[in-house]
C-alpha cells in the first residue's frame, strides 16, 4: 500500500531520476519554471551583449605589441590608450561630425514623418493603404544596393537635364559634405519613423483635435500644439532610433568622404584611421570604439523611459 501510494503521489520509485523530478516540479509549479527560463534568457542576453564591450576594454588596456596569447584579461595595464587616441588623431572632431549629421538627419526625419504620419493616421484619402504598403516594401530594400548609384549621383557624375540655354545640368557634387550623408540617411530612416508616428497619431481622440479647430487652430496648429505633445513618447522613440541608426551607420558614411576629419568624415573613419599601411593600433581602435559609443549610451540612459513607453504604447490600440 505504501508503495502504491508513493507511485500515485509522485512516482518516486524506480524512475525518479533528477530530470524526471525536475519535470514533475515544473508541471506542479509552472511559475518557477517560467522564472528560471527568464533568468536564463536574461543572462544569455547580457553575456552576448556586454561581452564585446568587455573585450574592447581588454584590447584598449593591453599595450601595443602584447596581443599575442591574449586571454580574458589584458596583458598589462595601459590606460594611456584613451589619451593617445586623441593625440594621434582628432577623434573628437570625428565624433562631432557624426553627432551633427545624426542630429540634422533626425530633425529632418521627424519633421517629414510628423506630417506624413498625420496624413496616414488621421486623414482618409484614396490609395492610403497601397501607399503604406509601398512604403513598407521600400523600407526593406538593403542600403548596400544603393551605394554605387548614390556615389555616382553625389559626385556630380549623373546627367539630370539638358537645356538649350543652360546646357547640361549634372547632379550635385556633395562629396566630403554633410549633404551626401544626410540626404540618403533621411530617406533610409524615414519609413520607420512614419510607421511609428502613424500608429500614435491614429490613437489620439478626434475630439481633442476638433476642440483645437473650434478654438481657431489650423490643421498644422492642432498637429503641433495638440497631437504631437500627446504623442511625445512616439516622437521620442522615432527620434532616438533614428539618431542611433545614423550615428552607427557604416557604408554610406565610409563612401561619401575621404576620411579626413576636416571633410566631415564621421566616427567610423576615425576608428578605421588607426590602422596604417604597415601597423594597426588595435588598442587605440578599441579605445576609440569605447569612447565613440558613449554618446549613444548616454542618450539611451536619458531617454529610456520614453523609449519603453513609446514602444509599448505604440503596440496597443486603446
Amino acid at each position: 500500500m505504501a508503495s502504491a501510494t508513493a507511485d500515485e503521489d509522485g512516482g518516486d520509485g524506480d524512475d525518479g531520476g533528477p530530470l524526471q523530478r525536475r519535470t514533475r516540479e515544473a508541471i506542479r509549479n509552472p511559475g518557477g519554471a517560467y522564472q528560471f527560463l527568464f533568468y536564463v534568457v536574461t543572462l544569455f542576453f547580457l553575456v552576448t551583449t556586454l561581452f564585446p564591450f568587455y573585450w574592447l576594454l581588454v584590447l584598449a588596456l593591453t599595450p601595443q605589441g602584447e596581443f599575442s596569447n591574449l586571454g580574458l584579461l589584458p596583458n598589462g595595464f595601459n590606460p594611456y590608450s584613451f589619451v593617445e587616441m586623441f593625440e594621434r588623431l582628432p577623434f573628437h572632431v570625428y565624433m562631432f561630425n557624426s553627432i551633427v549629421i545624426a542630429l540634422t538627419t533626425t530633425a529632418i526625419v521627424l519633421l517629414v514623418a510628423t506630417l506624413a504620419g498625420y496624413a496616414f493616421g488621421r486623414l482618409d484619402f484614396r490609395g492610403k493603404t497601397p501607399m503604406l504598403l509601398l512604403l513598407l516594401a521600400i523600407s526593406y530594400f538593403p542600403p548596400a544596393a544603393f551605394i554605387i548609384p548614390l556615389f555616382q549621383f553625389f559626385t556630380g557624375n549623373v546627367e539630370i537635364l539638358t537645356l538649350p540655354v543652360f546646357g547640361t545640368i549634372y547632379s550635385p557634387d556633395w562629396f566630403n559634405t554633410p549633404g551626401a550623408m544626410v540626404t540618403p540617411f533621411s530617406a533610409l530612416f524615414l519609413p520607420l519613423s512614419i510607421f511609428i508616428l502613424t500608429t500614435f497619431y491614429s490613437q489620439i481622440p478626434d475630439g481633442l483635435e476638433d476642440a483645437a479647430r473650434v478654438e481657431g487652430a489650423t490643421r498644422l496648429g492642432a498637429l503641433f500644439r495638440v497631437i504631437v505633445p500627446l504623442s511625445a513618447p512616439g516622437v521620442a522613440t522615432a527620434g532616438v532610433l533614428t539618431f542611433i541608426g545614423v550615428y552607427n551607420e557604416f557604408f554610406i558614411s565610409f563612401l561619401m568622404t575621404d576620411g579626413q576629419a576636416e571633410n566631415w568624415a564621421p566616427i567610423v573613419w576615425g576608428v578605421v584611421n588607426y590602422q596604417g599601411q604597415y601597423q594597426a593600433f588595435y588598442n587605440l581602435m578599441a579605445a576609440a570604439s569605447i569612447v565613440g559609443v558613449l554618446p549613444v549610451v548616454i542618450l539611451v540612459v536619458i531617454a529610456q523611459e520614453r523609449i519603453v513607453s513609446g514602444l509599448t504604447a505604440g503596440a496597443l490600440k486603446e
